[in-house]
């Protein structure tokens, strides 16, 4: 007998709609394999008609004094630590992550990052007025864009979609956002508690597939594009805006090194190593799954990060003792399995290296040995609970393995050498260097790259400027 799917629905204008075709796909559980929704494969009508409701909204909201937006940001913020079970449930079956890590690594974050730009909603300010020509008076407002169009992924699909609608909105933009095709349950929650909250057509959610996310930035309404996602997608979405010449945001792919030198505590680096290569399944683009250790401790290390690999464990949701789910569609699990298959014949695969059980899409914590910087598993992003473990000789040697890839998103040092790991925090090319941690991130600090890792940032004041625009008022004093 089979099970009746849900039916996730958009929300345009104040109200859930099916897609105006009535397309649509099966939205599948990663930690069963199997379909448990429905969800709407959007099309142009759908893109222009929550287009249109962003629009229509946008100057009522624009106009608004900060206090209003932020006393709304504010009781979404609330709202969503009163309806977190909801959220945890949604979010759970999107993503098959366990409940417990959910829960307490994910909504304190979420509700924090909230109220931070309820704070930051207040503080739309240009420089003070002053007279930089005889008789002249000039004055720089800082206002929003317009309506922005936003697509998040499914890695993360509650947290990326707060860290794309709350600087906007408290900045006085409308959105219009667009959840993975994988992971549209927690979105489609969040429009039900914001719509509760905010006038209709200030936040909207259309669901859909990359045709979807491609009208949306296509389309000639929205002032701002922001995506996070893969850096084929970053390319498109930059080339598709540039054809009328949107604002881009881009937050891309990773593949962050981690510098460990032979002065540091290998049992602290290797627990906390371990933890930030494999929480989530790897499947986060700052994961410390780029390991570079000096060769006097190499072998060490190597022998204690196998054994920590070994001792972590994935599973269902339920299990609290897992460290983290199942990868999130089986796209990504032949991606991972692939890279490992194609390992060069110098390469040891120390544990791991294998799915996990046939139900769901599980991978093993993996660590991977011996590899050359050329390799392709060194130079293109995993997404997978992979680490991958090089040997260096030297500090030089070490900067130039560290930046010697595509991406610039995040990176750690690991020393008790003050001097060293300021020379390093310089000579890294990445947006973040933490020093003797790694992936901790705070609402009031920014989160972006360089290079192929994107531009714009996202969270701090940094974040909530990149959804403004500059304009200079001049005024006579005659």
């Amino acid at each position: 007998m089979s099970t009746e799917l849900r039916r996730l629905r958009n929300y345009i204008d104040g109200e859930f709609r099916d897609a105006a075709d009535g397309r649509t796909t099966e939205v599948v559980n990663p930690a069963t394999g199997e379909a448990y929704a429905t969800a709407p494969l959007s099309g142009q009508a759908d893109v222009d008609a929550a287009m249109a409701a962003a629009a229509a909204a946008f100057p009522a909201w624009r106009d608004l004094v900060p206090a209003e937006r932020q006393k709304a940001l504010l009781k979404i913020a609330d709202a969503f630590e009163e309806r977190a079970e909801e959220l945890i449930a949604a979010e759970v079956e999107n993503t098959g992550k366990p409940i417990g890590l959910t829960r307490s690594e994910e909504i304190p974050p979420m509700v924090d990052q909230i109220r931070f730009f309820a704070g930051a909603a207040r503080m739309l300010e240009g420089r003070a007025a002053g007279e930089y020509m005889e008789g002249l008076t000039s004055i720089v407002r800082r206002e929003p864009v317009g309506v922005c169009a936003q697509v998040a992924p499914w890695n993360y699909p509650m947290m990326m979609a707060v860290w794309k609608f709350a600087p906007a909105l408290a900045a006085g933009n409308t959105v219009v956002l667009k959840p993975s095709d994988t992971t549209p349950a927690s979105t489609a929650l969040m429009a039900d508690i914001i719509g509760s909250i905010v006038p209709k057509g200030v936040f909207n959610v259309i669901c859909g597939d990359r045709d979807t996310g491609r009208l949306m930035v296509e389309h000639p309404t929205p002032a701002m594009a922001s995506i996070t996602g893969s850096v084929r997608a970053g390319m498109q979405v930059a080339e598709s805006a540039s054809k009328d010449l949107k604002r881009v945001h881009l937050e891309l792919g990773g593949k962050a090194p981690v510098v460990v030198f032979e002065d540091t505590d290998i049992a602290k680096a290797v627990e906390d190593i371990s933890v930030a290569g494999f929480f989530n399944a790897g499947q986060d683009c700052t994961a410390a799954t780029r390991v570079l250790v000096q060769e006097s401790i190499h072998d060490e290390f190597v022998a204690a990060l196998a054994k920590a690999a070994a001792d972590t464990k994935t599973g269902q949701p339920d299990d609290e003792d897992v460290l983290y789910g199942p990868l999130n569609n089986p796209n990504q699990l032949k991606q991972v399995s692939g890279f490992i298959e194609r390992l060069p014949a110098h390469a040891r695969v120390e544990t791991g290296g294998k799915r996990v059980g046939d139900k769901g899409f599980f991978y093993a914590p993996t660590v991977v040995s011996g590899l050359k910087q050329d390799d392709e598993i060194i130079q293109k992003e995993v997404f997978g609970p992979v680490i991958t473990v090089q040997s260096f000789t030297d500090e030089n040697q070490a900067v130039e393995w560290a930046n010697g890839v595509e991406y610039a998103l995040a990176s750690s040092v690991w020393t008790k050498d003050h001097a060293r790991a300021m020379r390093m925090s310089k000579s890294l090319d990445f947006g973040c260097v933490w020093i003797n941690t790694h992936i901790p991130l705070v609402a009031e600090m920014p989160h972006g790259g360089f290079k192929k890792s994107g531009y714009g940032k996202d969270l701090s004041s940094y974040g909530f400027d990149d959804y403004t625009r500059i304009k200079h008022v001049m005024t006579s004093l005659g």
